[in-house]
């Protein structure tokens, strides 16, 4: 099947698109967006790969499923293009940015600008019916992108997993399976309350705690060694601009 995508992306899920479930998939989502509609448009199906290639990719962010709203989604979890209203999920992390950094709120919500700089904006759903949070649960895009995140955990180093919610802190047992050296799994729970205001994450016995900010902050937890021989790298990886 000849799937249009970043090309590193393609060459790292090449075993998908040959896949039964993969055929069943395409096969279900090309006749709900002649019968329904069906967002993000589809030529935004896999914006998130095409705006983050594979070997550029420095911090995975994950969502659940496209926004369903008029001209909401836009392929990016969480963001929304120029013109359109932030959805609440969306304000919501540009409130804590604000609570933690003071910067101030953006003008838009669109995130392109992040994954411009290396993060990975994936929804484990990449389409959804208008009016239907959920409606292609199921369908069998959470195993193609949990390949993905596996792919990245396999075959990239050092990389910032950001799991915001009980949704997406379910998919940490995709992360750092590396057949034959230790990785570093680097998890992140956005709590979203006024008693809280950053990011929190449960810390290993080796791990360390590194809050940036410049315009933006994220917490991650680190090995000692990866603080010790990666800490510029992830440092320029999370300091992303707003």
């Amino acid at each position: 099947m000849n799937v249009r995508i970043e090309e590193g992306w393609k060459q790292a899920l090449a075993s998908e698109w040959e896949a039964p479930y993969f055929e069943q998939l395409t096969g279900f989502v090309s006749e709900r967006y002649r019968q329904a509609t069906i967002y993000p448009p589809g030529n935004r199906i896999f914006a998130a790969f095409d705006a983050c290639p594979f070997d550029k990719v420095k911090v995975v962010i994950l969502g659940q499923d496209p926004y369903h709203g008029p001209g909401q989604a836009n392929g990016l979890c969480f963001s929304v293009n120029p013109g359109i209203a932030m959805p609440p999920s969306l304000i919501n992390i540009f409130k804590e940015i604000h609570d933690d950094t003071g910067s101030p709120m953006p003008a838009d919500g669109d995130l392109s600008r992040w994954a411009a700089q290396g993060v990975l904006l994936l929804n484990a759903t990449l389409t959804v019916e208008a009016h239907q949070a959920g409606s292609h649960q199921g369908k069998g895009w959470e195993t193609f992108t949990d390949h993905a995140i596996e792919a990245l955990s396999r075959n990239r180093e050092n990389l910032v997993f950001i799991l915001w919610g009980s949704y997406a802190k379910s998919k940490s047992s995709l992360i750092d399976h590396h057949p034959t050296r230790p990785r570093y799994r680097h998890t992140v729970d956005f709590s979203g309350t006024t008693t809280s205001r950053s990011p929190t994450t449960t810390l290993p016995a080796t791990g360390s705690s590194l809050l940036y900010g410049n315009n933006t902050t994220v917490t991650t937890t680190l090995h000692a060694f990866a603080v010790k021989h990666y800490m510029s790298e992830l440092k320029n990886a999370l300091c992303v601009a707003l």
